[in-house]
């Protein structure tokens, strides 16, 4: 477990008498909501064009259901004041678990104007994320020893020796993450407990909120046991806030074959044909091959097929992108890197130099088949948040029933199919559940309004309407064709940005309506895809390019993609 060291330079927590007045052992909140918060600067640095914030620390039990037993924890948030007339506070999450979201409101504020003149923004890293520019979040620490020592693990190999040595990770991260004191207290229904103390704190008698992917689950569970305190409520790119966390990584084979098949293969042969071939077929076909040839330059078949799932913003396509022209490249025998004629040619530059730390000009299909194996020289760190939650929310299900879900998705989905069944720590998570998580109440659903785009490879599409379907009175905003994960405020997108907007600030909740997506990368119409929106509106909409501050944009769609990717 990583100590928790609080810089002075953050905040300074002024804490109430600690007389506990009389009733309050019925009143978990009294022993914390006479603390004054007191704001002062941040241990992050705000990234370029992002609205500076100020940070504080705010003290929560370890256990809110028996708040008297065990040290305290600290939680980080962050505000950015509305710069006009004060109508409430907005609290942001971009999802995870286990994602720090204190920079977002100053990332936000700078994108939505209109946002930033009336709400007050408020950020939070959730207990057990530590503190962004601070203190490390809280990780289990897996022996190498536990792992497999092959490196050429491929999930397409059904033998006993290969799916033995696939469970030893998973089997390893559940001991691991489970082992540590914490991680019973690091779940949704404590956060949420959190979130309603940070209302109480700001002064407001209701809370407005908007989620990114697990965010919507932590937004709606927070709205299911606090309804009065929960304002208006945005969730984008959602869960099954009605049904099981779980069930949305399990859904992953299939929306990422969808959205790689449909919109990520045919967008390869639109921009680089001599590469991959001009058709959806050759291109398919030249996968295989670059999955052969790095196979053979010592990087994992799985850890390849890694590359290609989750791919939710523009820049893990540009790194997907680069992966494959090498790898065909490779497998032609040729070494240069150079992608000549391309407009993504600095995008591609960036990619290789953040990920490899080569620039593009000298980067060699064996070096990044070199990037790829690097293995952790003695632990192997996750999120113990990730896991905490994922698995410790709901009762989970046997490593014996995901290993049947491998043996059913491979086939259909084969992308991730074989590979996630044997991935999954749940499956052997033998924790039970401590608290029960409610669906949605009646009273909060007209104040609930769901973003979704339609390829999302991160939180499928059929999750999001299934929640909708199973909670009367909340409003879905379809994006068609959109294979990004998090629609509002940073994909430049008019119908959704507006749509959202105006029922933040105007009350007025659109109904159940398809927005149109936006062009791809280097693109300047949109193709449609067939998938379970049906016809999009025709409408022009502009570019994410043509929006203010493109390269902030960039920054946070990457970010909210990043820290939603199942830990592999």
């Amino acid at each position: 477990m990583t100590a928790a060291v609080v810089p002075a330079v953050v905040t300074a927590l002024v804490l109430a008498g600690t007389a506990v007045p009389a009733g309050a052992e019925d009143d978990p909140f009294s022993r914390y909501a006479g603390q004054q918060v007191v704001w002062g600067p941040c241990a992050f640095s705000p990234q370029p064009g992002a609205l500076p914030a100020e940070c504080a620390l705010v003290t929560v039990p370890r256990d809110w259901a028996a708040p008297e037993v065990g040290r305290d924890m600290l939680v980080s948030i962050s505000r950015v004041a509305a710069s006009g007339e004060h109508v409430g506070s907005l609290l942001l999450n971009p999802g995870g678990p286990g994602g720090q979201g204190t920079s977002l409101p100053g990332e936000l504020g700078a994108l939505q104007p209109q946002l930033h003149e009336r709400y007050a923004l408020i950020g939070m890293d959730p207990r057990g994320t530590g503190q962004e520019g601070g203190t490390a979040p809280e990780v289990c620490e897996v022996p190498v020893g536990r792992l497999s020592p092959r490196t050429d693990l491929d999930a397409r190999d059904r033998s006993a020796g290969s799916i033995a040595e696939h469970l030893k990770l998973p089997r390893a991260a559940a001991e691991a993450c489970q082992s540590e004191a914490v991680a019973p207290f690091l779940t949704t229904w404590q956060t949420a407990h959190d979130v309603e103390l940070v209302r109480m704190l700001l002064g407001e008698s209701t809370l407005d909120y908007i989620g990114y992917s697990y965010g919507t689950w932590l937004g709606a569970k927070y709205a299911s046991l606090f309804p009065r305190s929960a304002g208006k409520v945005v969730l984008d790119s959602s869960t099954d806030f009605q049904g099981r966390l779980q069930a949305s990584f399990e859904a992953w084979p299939q929306i990422n074959q969808r959205m790689f098949e449909g919109s990520f293969v045919p967008w390869m042969t639109r921009q680089f044909p001599e590469d991959v071939g001009a058709t959806v077929e050759e291109a398919k076909a030249n996968w295989e091959r670059a999955r052969r040839f790095y196979a053979g330059a010592g990087t994992s078949p799985d850890q390849f097929d890694a590359i290609f799932t989750g791919m939710g913003s523009p820049l893990r396509w540009v790194l997907g992108a680069l992966v494959f022209v090498l790898g065909v490249r490779g497998a032609n025998g040729e070494t240069g890197a150079v992608v000549t004629g391309s407009a993504l040619a600095p995008q591609l530059d960036a990619r290789a130099r953040a990920v490899f730390g080569e620039p593009l000009e000298s980067l060699t299909p064996a070096g990044v088949a070199r990037g790829l194996a690097d293995e952790p020289e003695d632990y192997l760190r996750v999120s113990a948040t990730r896991y905490a939650v994922a698995c410790g929310d709901q009762v989970t299900r046997s490593a014996a029933w995901y290993r049947r879900l491998s043996d059913r998705q491979g086939p259909r989905y084969p992308l991730f199919g074989w590979q996630y069944g044997l991935s999954e720590p749940c499956g052997f998570w033998s924790d039970a559940p401590r608290q029960e998580l409610p669906v949605l109440p009646a009273e909060v659903a007209g104040r609930v309004l769901v973003v979704q785009g339609e390829l999302d490879p991160q939180t499928g599409f059929e999750q999001a309407r299934a929640a909708v379907r199973a909670a009367p009175g909340v409003s879905l905003v379809s994006v068609a064709d959109s294979p990004f994960h998090g629609q509002y405020g940073f994909e430049g997108n008019p119908c959704v940005d507006g749509a959202v907007t105006v029922f933040l600030l105007r009350n007025s909740r659109p109904g159940n309506v398809v927005c149109p997506g936006i062009p791809l990368p280097n693109e300047t119409g949109v193709h449609p895809v067939p998938g379970p929106v049906g016809t999009a509106p025709a409408a022009a909409v502009a570019t994410a390019a043509e929006a203010p501050l493109p390269a902030l944009r960039e920054s946070v769609r990457a970010k909210i993609s990043d820290i939603n990717t199942p830990v592999r």
